[in-house]
C-alpha cells in the first residue's frame, strides 16, 4: 500500500468519525437540554410544594372563640376558611369518645370529623382547563365501611376507607380534576349513615397541586415512564400517597396512567423510600386486586419491547416479590432477585402491537406485609417504564458495531 493511498483511506476513516461524533453531539446535547428543562421543572415544584396547602387545610387555625374543649359539640363548629354542613366536628390529638376508642388525627394537633351525611368545602383558585390533584390525610373511626366522597362539581369520587394500609391508622390519598372555571368549589362530605353518631371520617392536611402531563420522549411511547409528574407529596411524611381507582387517563393524578382495581396503589418518593430512577417511583401494595395501566401508542403488526424496572422499596417488605406485567396479549411474571449492590432490576417484554394503541399493566403477584408490624401494606417498586420498537434498539447496536469496526479500520491503515 502506498503513501497516497494510505492518506486517502485515513481520510476516510477520519470523516466518518467525524460526522458520526457530530451526530452523537447533537443527540447527547438533546438529551442534557431534556434533562436540564426536567431538572429546572421538578425544583420548581418542589419549591410551589411547600405553599401548596388550601387556606387552613391542616385545620391548625383556631376558631374565633378557640379550638372545643369536648369531643362533640351542641352548636355548629366554626372553621375557618371553611363552610360546613351537618355535624363537623374539630377533633384534637389524644381525644377520646364513649367507650374510649382513641381518635386519630393524621398529623398535627387538630383534624376535622365528618358525621353522617356532612361536609365541608371551601373555594380554591385554579386555572380553567387545568388538571388538578387534591391530597389529603384520612382515617376512619368506628365503622369498617366507612368512606369519603370528594368532589369538585361536576367531578366527584368516593374514596374507600375500609382498608388500613398501614398501622398508624390513616393515610395520604389524592384524586383529580379538571377545572372548568376559575374559581372551583372543593367538598368532603361523608355519605355515610351510621347508628353510632360519633363515627365518621376524619380528614386532615389538605392541598392541591396543578398538574403538568410531560411531552413524550421521541424514543418511549409511555407517558410518564419515570412517574417523575404526579400528586402534592408532603416532605415529611413517610407513607407515600394513595392512588385511588382512576379509570380517567386524561384526568389522572398521575398523569398518564390509570388505576384500574378496586384497591390502591402507593406513590412513594425518594426521600423515604428507594427508588430506582429519579425522585418518585410507584409501590404495588394491593396484590392482584391493585393495577397501574396506560394505553400507549403502537403501530399494528410491529414488533415492540416493555421494559422496566422491578425493585424493593427498602420498607421492609417480605418477600417474595413479584410482578405481573402486559403488554398487549402478552403477560409474563417477574420475581424481584435480591442483589447486595441494587435494590432493583431491569425486566422486559416483547410484543407485537395488534392496533394503534396497546394496554400495559402491572400487578402484584402477592399480597405483602412489612416485616416490623406484619400489618402494614407494601410491595414491589415499579419505575423507568419504557415501550419503543424492537427496531430501534437494533438500529443503535448496529450504528455501534459501525463506529467499532471505522475505528478497528483506522488502526489498521495506521499499522
Amino acid at each position: 500500500m502506498d503513501a497516497a493511498e494510505s492518506w486517502s483511506r485515513t481520510k476516510w476513516v477520519f470523516h466518518f468519525m467525524l460526522i458520526f461524533a457530530h451526530f452523537s453531539h447533537l443527540s447527547l446535547a438533546e438529551d442534557v437540554k431534556h434533562i436540564s428543562a426536567h431538572v429546572l421543572y421538578l425544583s420548581f415544584t418542589n419549591y410551589l410544594d411547600v405553599n401548596r396547602l388550601v387556606a387552613n387545610g391542616d385545620f391548625e387555625t383556631p376558631p374565633s372563640g378557640g379550638f372545643p374543649s369536648e369531643a362533640i359539640s351542641d352548636g355548629p363548629t366554626e372553621i375557618p376558611s371553611w363552610s360546613t354542613n351537618g355535624t363537623v366536628e374539630l377533633v384534637s390529638a389524644g381525644e377520646k369518645v364513649s367507650g374510649g376508642m382513641l381518635l386519630i388525627v393524621p398529623r398535627g394537633k387538630h383534624a376535622v370529623r365528618l358525621g353522617n351525611d356532612a361536609e365541608i368545602s371551601q373555594e380554591v383558585t385554579v386555572e380553567k382547563g387545568s388538571a388538578y390533584a387534591v391530597t389529603f390525610s384520612a382515617a376512619r373511626t368506628c365503622a369498617q365501611m366507612e368512606s369519603l366522597n370528594v368532589s369538585v362539581p361536576p367531578a366527584s369520587q368516593t374514596v374507600d376507607l375500609q382498608t388500613l394500609y398501614n398501622v398508624q391508622g390513616w393515610d395520604p390519598y389524592t384524586i383529580s380534576f379538571e377545572a372548568e372555571e376559575d374559581k372551583a368549589r372543593l367538598i368532603f362530605r361523608n355519605p355515610g349513615m351510621e347508628d353510632d353518631p360519633e363515627c365518621g371520617p376524619i380528614i386532615d392536611d389538605i392541598a392541591i397541586k396543578k398538574l403538568i402531563t410531560p411531552d413524550k420522549p421521541k424514543d418511549n411511547a409511555v407517558v410518564n415512564s419515570g412517574f417523575e409528574f404526579g400528586p402534592w407529596m408532603f416532605q415529611n411524611v413517610s407513607l407515600g400517597v394513595l392512588l385511588p381507582t382512576n379509570l380517567d387517563e386524561e384526568t389522572s393524578p398521575l398523569p398518564g396512567w390509570m388505576v384500574e382495581s378496586n384497591r390502591a396503589v402507593r406513590y412513594i418518593d425518594s426521600n423515604h423510600y428507594a427508588v430506582p430512577e429519579g425522585k418518585r417511583a410507584v409501590e404495588l401494595v394491593s396484590g392482584k386486586e391493585g393495577i397501574i395501566s396506560q394505553m400507549v401508542e403502537t403501530t399494528p403488526n410491529k414488533l415492540y419491547s416493555l421494559t422496566f424496572s422491578l425493585g424493593h422499596a427498602r420498607d421492609k417488605c417480605k418477600e417474595p416479590l413479584a410482578v405481573m406485567a402486559f403488554a398487549g396479549d402478552q403477560a409474563q411474571n417477574f420475581h424481584y432477585t435480591p442483589d447486595s449492590n441494587s435494590t432493583f432490576q431491569v425486566a422486559s417484554v416483547n410484543f407485537t402491537a395488534k392496533a394503534e394503541r396497546t394496554r400495559i399493566a402491572f400487578y402484584s403477584v402477592y399480597y405483602n406485609t412489612r416485616t416490623d408490624d406484619m400489618s402494614s401494606l407494601c410491595g414491589p417498586v415499579v419505575d423507568d417504564v419504557r415501550v419503543w420498537f424492537s427496531g430501534a434498539g437494533r438500529t443503535k447496536v448496529q450504528t455501534l458495531l459501525g463506529l467499532g469496526l471505522a475505528f478497528s479500520a483506522y488502526l489498521l491503515v495506521l499499522v
